[in-house]
């Protein structure tokens, strides 16, 4: 398997530096990763810089508490595509998921339709949720056509869970993917979440990952 493929290659927060986003899109080159996944600010800047490498460009909408109106996510998601973004990453809004789901459905579709065929994957903030309740959020990702359901943005309580990423892939099955995203930083976290279902990891400890498995396989070529 190529693992570097299942890499998102992350760098996001409120004083992320050029320097930083130069380096995360040296490495990624370097490692040939699945994407970027950057702030939305960096977007057009990252496009222009990967574009004559298979690395996508991935960007976060409503982020990191999916408070934003619905209203506001179009906008954003919009503009993230017309910067270059081939990934969206939306958070849902988790009132709405306990107190009115149909609302983060109708959010949840209305963004698919912005997307069209790019990748919309949706972060349901597992450390908020009870079982149950990651079995419906999952449940609305699917119905509302989304690509993906993600486990965290890395920034709540907690992050990606093999107890939760099972739970996820058992309740959608073939008809959505899964993404662990939030505190996996090594080989053994990363290959134990492929294990339980999930298809994309989200880290900002990539190399370490790709290293650690080199080392372990004996082998510098091999990603």
């Amino acid at each position: 398997m190529k693992l570097n493929k299942y890499i998102d290659h992350t760098k996001l927060g409120a004083n992320v530096t050029k320097a930083q986003i130069d380096q995360l899109i040296s490495e990624a080159k370097t490692y040939d990763f699945k994407s970027v996944c950057v702030n939305p600010i960096f977007v057009k800047y990252a496009k222009e810089a990967l574009k004559d490498t298979d690395v996508l460009v991935c960007t976060v909408i409503g982020f990191p508490h999916g408070t934003h109106t619905t209203a506001v996510k179009i906008f954003e998601t919009q503009d993230a595509l017309n910067n270059g973004a081939d990934e969206i990453d939306m958070v849902i809004n988790i009132f709405d998921l306990k107190n009115d789901p149909l609302k983060v459905y109708e959010e949840i579709k209305a963004l698919k339709d912005v997307c069209g065929q790019k990748v919309l994957k949706v972060i349901i903030e597992t450390c908020y949720l009870t079982p149950e309740e990651i079995v419906k959020a999952s449940e609305l990702v699917v119905k509302a056509g989304a690509d993906f359901v993600k486990t965290s943005t890395g920034f709540g309580t907690g992050g990606a869970t093999i107890e939760n990423v099972k739970l996820m892939k058992e309740t959608v099955s073939n008809k959505a993917e899964v993404k662990a995203s939030g505190g996996v930083r090594t080989y053994e976290q990363a290959m134990a979440m492929i294990d339980a279902g999930a298809t994309r990891i989200g880290t900002s400890n990539g190399i370490d990952i790709i290293l650690q498995r080199r080392k372990d396989n004996d082998s510098n070529t091999s990603y």
